[in-house]
C-alpha cells in the first residue's frame, strides 16, 4: 500500500471531525482572563510612581503640585541645573555612589563566598554555633547601632584617619559588617546544592581548597554571586541613615544624602531638580539589574531551598 493511499482515510476522518467549540468570554475570563486583568492592574500600579517622577523631572516649575498633569510641560532645565549647582556637586555624588556601591558589592560577594564555602565544605568546632550566631545578629538592624557606629568611627579616626568620620572607606566597612551575615547564610544554602563529589575528585588530583574554590566552585555558584552583588549594590546606594551620619562634607556624600538637600529646606525646595536627580540615580541600578537578570531567579530560588 502506498503512502498516499494509507494517509487518505486519516485525512477524511480529520475533515469529518467536528471543530472544537469556541470558549465564551465568561468562561475565558473565569479560567485565565482574570489573571491578565490583575497583571495589567499591577503594571499600572507599579508604573504610576515612575511616570510621575519622570513627569516632575521634566516640569521646570519646581513643584510636585504643578506636575499633576502628566508631561503637560516638558523641558530639560532641571537636568541642566542639576549639574550647574556648585554648592551641590551632583557629579561628585554620582561618582561617590558608584564607588561605594560597586566596592561594597564586590567585597560582600568575595567575603560572603569565602565564609559560605568554609561553612559548607569544612567541618570545625563551632560551625553550627557560628551559623546560628549569624542569624541572631541579623535580627538587630544597623539602625539600632547608629550611635555606637558614630562613636566607634570617631575614636578610630584619631588613630586611623581612613576609618574615621567623613571617609568613604569607613562607610564601606560599616556596610560590609552589616551585610556579611545575611549574605553568608544565603550563599551557604546555594553552596550546599553543589555536589561534594566535585571537591573530592579535585582533591584526588591534588587540588587544594584555594584552587577548588577559585577555579571550580565560583563558576558553579555564579547565580547566587550575582544576586548577592545586586542586593548589596542596591542597599548601599539607597541607604540614607548611615551615609548621612558617616559622610559630612558635600563632596563626599552619596546621592541619597545629597539629593535630600534639595527638599529639606523650608523655603527653597525644588522638587523638579530632585526628581531629575532621582531619575538619573536609578539608571545604574536598572542597568545592573538588566545585566544580571538571567542569574537572579535561579540564585534566589536555589539559595532559599536550604
Amino acid at each position: 500500500m502506498s503512502t498516499e493511499t494509507s494517509t487518505r482515510p486519516i485525512t477524511a476522518e480529520l475533515r469529518r471531525a467536528p471543530a472544537p467549540a469556541r470558549r465564551t468570554f465568561g468562561k475565558w475570563f473565569a479560567t485565565t482572563g482574570w489573571r491578565h486583568l490583575i497583571g495589567v492592574a499591577l503594571c499600572i500600579y507599579s508604573a504610576f510612581p515612575l511616570l510621575y517622577v519622570l513627569s516632575a523631572s521634566l516640569n521646570p516649575n519646581g513643584t510636585l503640585l504643578s506636575s499633576n498633569g502628566f508631561f503637560s510641560t516638558i523641558g530639560l532645565q532641571s537636568y541642566i541645573d542639576l549639574f550647574q549647582n556648585q554648592q551641590r556637586p551632583y557629579a561628585a555624588w554620582f561618582a561617590n555612589t558608584l564607588f561605594i556601591g560597586l566596592t561594597t558589592a564586590a567585597a560582600s560577594v568575595f567575603l560572603g563566598a569565602l565564609a559560605a564555602y568554609s561553612f559548607s565544605r569544612m567541618r570545625f568546632t563551632g560551625r553550627r554555633v557560628g551559623l546560628v550566631s549569624l542569624l541572631i545578629v541579623q535580627i538587630f538592624p544597623q539602625l539600632l547601632a547608629v550611635v555606637a557606629i558614630f562613636i566607634l568611627l570617631t575614636s578610630l579616626g584619631d588613630v586611623f584617619p581612613a576609618l574615621g568620620i567623613d571617609n568613604q572607606i569607613a562607610l564601606i566597612m560599616v556596610y560590609l559588617g552589616g551585610a556579611l551575615g545575611v549574605n553568608t547564610y544565603l550563599m551557604y544554602g546555594f553552596f550546599n546544592t553543589i555536589p561534594v563529589e566535585i571537591d573530592e575528585a579535585a582533591k584526588i588530583d591534588g587540588a587544594g581548597h584555594a584552587r577548588i574554590f577559585f577555579t571550580m566552585i565560583l563558576r558553579l555558584v555564579a547565580p547566587i554571586l550575582a544576586v548577592v552583588g545586586l542586593l548589596s549594590f542596591i542597599s548601599s546606594t539607597s541607604d540614607f541613615v548611615l551615609a548621612s551620619v558617616v559622610l559630612v562634607s558635600p563632596e563626599n556624600q552619596t546621592l541619597a544624602v545629597g539629593l535630600y538637600s534639595y527638599v529639606s529646606e523650608e523655603f527653597t525646595s525644588n522638587w523638579s531638580v530632585f526628581a531629575a536627580g532621582a531619575v538619573l540615580a536609578a539608571l545604574p541600578v536598572m542597568a545592573l539589574f538588566l545585566f544580571l537578570q538571567k542569574y537572579i531567579v535561579g540564585g534566589l530560588t536555589a539559595g532559599a531551598g536550604k
